[in-house]
């Protein structure tokens, strides 16, 4: 039985990129995405984000 996810979106970025909008997409990305909402909450699911420069 799964009881937990943990996915890490790992994001190429310009080194000017604004880390409170990738914040805040990270954020809201939940409720837009339906995979998500079909599994939670019976499957405890994680996110984080690991940004990496362009190149």
């Amino acid at each position: 039985m799964i009881k937990r996810i943990h996915v890490t979106y790992r994001l190429e970025v310009d080194p000017d990129v604004d880390q409170e909008t990738l914040d805040r997409v990270l954020r809201v990305h939940a409720d837009a995405c339906p995979v998500y909402r079909s599994l939670h909450p019976q499957i405890a699911i994680t996110v984080s984000l690991e940004t990496v420069p362009v190149g």
